[in-house]
């Protein structure tokens, strides 16, 4: 196998190499109202003061519905700090109506099918040769590496990218904060 792989793939190693429990359906109706309790990636997101550019684009894109459903979804997710980092003009031109596609296709490649946390990425990585492939919901594909004790993502047109808080638990998923917006190429 190369050192690249596929989400299919990745997930199923990431879940072979666990003890499982993510792939079991929550049998107890305790863990089922505690599920429910947990805020949603969408409302975590609202409730950081630091993704306020991440939740206008996630509305103007008309995705709040979608994350907000049972998922589970792994969001990669930029900080204010990040989109800020693009050049002038760009969100403001990405949130418009008549772009979309295009600001939709840019926001679900940061999104990932599945609950993959850090240790799963760095499992897979270590598994992969230093270097693990994922797919996104767009369709495009995010390479992870470890950096140190980081994980560094590479979107398609070269930029890397830290996570930098990792692991925040949702009722539908997986939250990674990261320092810089991915770009599809």
């Amino acid at each position: 196998m190369t050192p690249k792989t596929t989400l299919t793939a990745a997930l199923a190693a990431a879940l072979a190499v666990t003890t499982g429990f993510a792939a079991l359906p929550v049998a107890a109706h305790q863990h089922k109202t505690a599920a429910a309790a947990m805020p949603s990636i969408v409302q975590v997101a609202v409730s950081t003061g630091v993704h306020n550019t991440l939740v206008a684009a996630v509305k103007a894109a008309g995705l709040v519905e979608t994350l907000s459903g049972p998922g589970p979804f792994t969001v990669f997710a930029p900080t204010d700090t990040a989109f800020a980092k693009l050049p002038e003009g760009t969100v403001a031109t990405l949130v418009k109506p008549q772009n979309k596609g295009m600001l939709t296709g840019i926001l679900t490649y940061h999104v990932v099918a599945g609950k993959v946390t850090s240790a799963d990425l760095i499992k897979l990585i270590q598994h992969h040769g230093g270097e693990a492939t994922i797919e996104t919901l767009g369709g495009g594909e995010l390479t992870a590496r470890l950096s140190g004790d980081k994980i560094v993502i590479t979107d398609a047109a070269g930029g890397a990218t830290a996570v930098t808080q990792a692991d925040v638990m949702t009722s539908n998923g997986v939250v990674h904060v990261t320092d810089g917006v991915f770009l599809p190429g």
